[in-house]
């Protein structure tokens, strides 16, 4: 399909058919793109020809990195800094638990189990190990989760969880380089400079039609993501944090977050998601479900077993416990970006990829399908509500 129109069209229209699904069976509109992507990948390769969804052409992959990029960073910009002071033993308890039970799970299962070579078993462990912040993100985003301090809390202990695989693929499979040590001093000097830069400059020169504070953002996390990728690192990487140090300028600028939104979820994150569902090699999946089966299980149950005792501890019970720990058993961005890590410096084969993110797949559908079905702590929701009712009755009498 040569026409670039035509492809467009064709991921719009796929976007807009997740949207609606996820509004009739009142699912998280993430999910439901992600598993469009796969039956379209499905079907269209097997009417047309295998690609015919064009998932890797440039384009596409630069909107859904995109997307990938500024969702990251959104979901930083979420975090209570305030909420994160308070409760950073609790997130780095739960997120520490949600990185080396996995971890070690997976990877002790991928070597034992399957057979794999250790290098390969590491990676699957470091691929398995992550709690997705785009998908609890956008799942927190579109419940209401992410204005309430549990939300929030889910959030700072993903930010732990995915520090710790970024920090063991590093250290595990990428060589240190000057490259590596130019582009971490850059990244701190950025951290450091940016909180005290962004306000000044908007105070200055924003409020304007042209966007500018959508450019300022946009210019630093491209820099970042390309001093990153020049480093043999990911673009994606640099973005979470960016985010969480400019929580208290660009967090709070209510209109300024929902413009990003319109454009990230109406454009960008529908190409990242679909694009992740057509990674799914379902003929390589039926021919040794197997594969799939242990290293899905591995990552679950691992997961659970280490989330759950360690939630309990700190006064969650019931659905809240269940919820938070079925939303840090997700995976997506991380997992994918360490699968394809290990596929493209010859760590794992293309079939091992494949049983790789088929299982980060499902790991972001499954549990959090589960988790609004069953486990929706709803009354955290109604506490919201009539908070955000009583303040806005006040403001009026004020």
């Amino acid at each position: 399909m040569g026409n670039v129109w035509f492809v467009a069209a064709l991921w719009v229209g796929l976007a807009l058919i997740a949207t609606l699904l996820a509004i009739w069976l009142k699912i998280s509109t993430a999910l439901s793109e992600i598993v469009v992507g796969t039956v379209a990948q499905l079907l269209i390769g097997a009417i047309i020809g295998h690609g015919s969804l064009g998932g890797s052409a440039e384009w596409i992959t630069f909107l859904a990195g995109a997307g990938s990029i500024l969702l990251t960073f959104l979901a930083g910009a979420e975090l209570d800094p305030a909420v994160f002071r308070r409760k950073w033993r609790e997130a780095t308890a739960i997120g520490l638990i949600g990185f080396f039970a996995p971890f070690l799970g997976a990877a002790a299962v991928a070597r034992f189990a399957l057979g794999w070579d250790p290098r390969a078993s590491w990676l699957a462990g470091v691929a398995l190990s992550t709690t997705s912040v785009a998908v609890v993100y956008a799942v927190m985003l579109e419940l209401g989760f992410n204005r309430t301090e549990f939300g929030k809390s889910i959030l700072a202990a993903c930010f732990i969880n995915d520090l710790g695989t970024v920090i063991a693929l590093g250290l595990i499979f990428s060589p240190f380089t000057i490259r590596t040590a130019i582009f971490a001093i850059a990244s701190l000097a950025a951290f450091m400079l940016l909180p005290w830069l962004t306000p000044r400059f908007f105070a200055r020169y924003g409020g304007r039609v042209s966007e500018l504070e959508a450019k300022y953002i946009l210019f630093a996390l491209f820099l970042m993501g390309g001093l990153a990728l020049w480093a043999g690192s990911e673009p994606v990487l640099p973005a979470y944090i960016i985010g969480m140090v400019l929580a208290g300028s660009v967090g709070k600028d209510h209109i300024l977050v929902r413009r990003l939104r319109t454009v990230i979820f109406g454009l960008l994150t529908p190409f990242y998601f679909i694009r992740a569902g057509s990674f799914v090699s379902v003929p390589a999946l039926l021919s040794a479900p197997m594969a799939f089966v242990f290293l899905f299980f591995a990552k679950m149950f691992s997961k659970m077993l280490g989330l759950f005792p360690v939630i309990r501890r700190y006064r969650y019970a019931g659905r809240e416990a269940w919820y938070y720990t079925l939303m840090m058993s997700t995976g997506l961005t991380f997992g994918t970006i360490s699968a394809l890590f290990g596929l493209n410096h010859g760590i794992i084969s293309q079939a091992q990829y494949s049983y790789l993110v088929a299982t980060v797949i499902g790991s972001a559908v499954i549990p959090t399908m589960i988790a609004n079905a069953f486990f929706m702590p709803s009354h955290l929701l109604k506490d919201r509500t009539l908070m955000e009712t009583v303040e806005a009755v006040a403001d009026g009498a004020a």
